[in-house]
């Protein structure tokens, strides 16, 4: 895609409308889908900290996940947004209590010092409007995750904290122009399949 911002819009309402196509029984079916895909990745099934998202506007809904999880001792952290647009993580699990933010997307109700940072994070489920095989990602455009991300962006392979695109097949496109501030995925999980966006199969650095 051309990079200029008029380019990026045109391109983030093309994918707006593509999502909100999808049915309640596609999504749900990519749910179930999502689970055997994101399984192949060894740190998903074995690490302790996952990071995702609340589902919303379309996005690839992440409820199948949970009941592996919970056989794993995993906890599943949601993201809350702070002051100066900072973005951290809570501890939740289905049933306890959410309240909408200022967007209107449900956070868990909690005490501030429950909140922990994305380096604390192990694997992290990212949503995303739409998304190329190189790892390169587009969201909303409000720079939450970029700026929370800062400190991989210029990694040379999979670190600690594992990033991970999830969306639908048909939020592939050819190729999306990276900005200077944004942070390469290190796979993206679709109800189709899992891409790995480094030339080589991805290994954590010690």
């Amino acid at each position: 895609m051309a990079d200029t911002p008029t380019a990026r819009q045109a391109l983030r309402s093309e994918l707006q409308t593509r999502r909100a196509s999808a049915m309640p029984a596609q999504r749900i079916a990519a749910s179930q889908s999502l689970r055997g895909t994101l399984e192949q990745i060894p740190e998903f099934l074995t690490d302790a900290t996952i990071g995702g998202y609340w589902a919303t506007s379309g996005e690839l809904p992440l409820m199948a996940l949970f009941d592996g999880m919970r056989q794993r001792d995993q906890i599943f952290h949601l993201p809350v947004v702070g002051p100066l647009h900072s973005l951290q993580f809570v501890a939740w699990k289905v049933g306890d209590e959410v309240e909408p933010n200022r967007y209107g997307i449900p956070e868990p109700v909690h005490e501030r010092s429950r909140r922990i940072a994305v380096d604390m994070i192990d694997v992290l489920l990212m949503p995303l409007l739409g998304f190329d095989r190189s790892g390169n990602r587009l969201g909303f455009g409000g720079g939450y995750y970029d700026r929370a991300l800062e400190f991989l962006r210029d990694r040379k392979q999979p670190a600690s904290t594992l990033l991970v695109g999830v969306g639908y097949s048909f939020q592939e496109v050819e190729r999306i122009e990276p900005e200077s501030w944004d942070v390469k995925l290190d796979f993206i999980a679709t109800e189709r399949e899992l891409i790995s966006c480094w030339p080589d199969p991805p290994t954590l650095a010690a």
